[in-house]
């Protein structure tokens, strides 16, 4: 039981970047970039709560997380996070510009 606690928690915080805070941002805003923040704050969350229970539990996360295939992951998922983001806010641009011209007439 815990095995699989520990490789859930190991599965978020792969899941996660490295940013150790959330800052709150409309989807509108032109540096939304940060997509992966939500998981490593609670990544992050999680690593407290079991390092507080055990820090054997915690180490074993610490030198999971580290392993070079696993920071290979973590660039990729970054990599295509990003190119996601990126597409999002043309998208949006895109909306703004349909809203603008068609719906308001400018």
């Amino acid at each position: 039981m815990l095995q699989s606690r520990a490789l859930v928690i190991a599965l978020i915080l792969l899941l996660s970047t490295t940013l150790p805070e959330v800052q709150s941002k409309s989807i509108f805003e032109k540096d939304r970039r940060d997509l992966l923040a939500i998981p490593e704050a609670i990544a992050s969350y999680i690593y407290e709560a079991v390092n507080k229970v055990s820090p054997k539990v915690s180490q074993f996360l610490l030198d999971t997380v580290q392993s070079p295939s696993v920071v290979a992951a973590r660039q990729r998922i970054v990599k295509e996070a990003a190119k996601v983001s990126i597409m999002f806010e043309q998208l949006i641009e895109k909306i703004k510009t349909l809203w603008y011209t068609r719906v308001l007439g400018y």
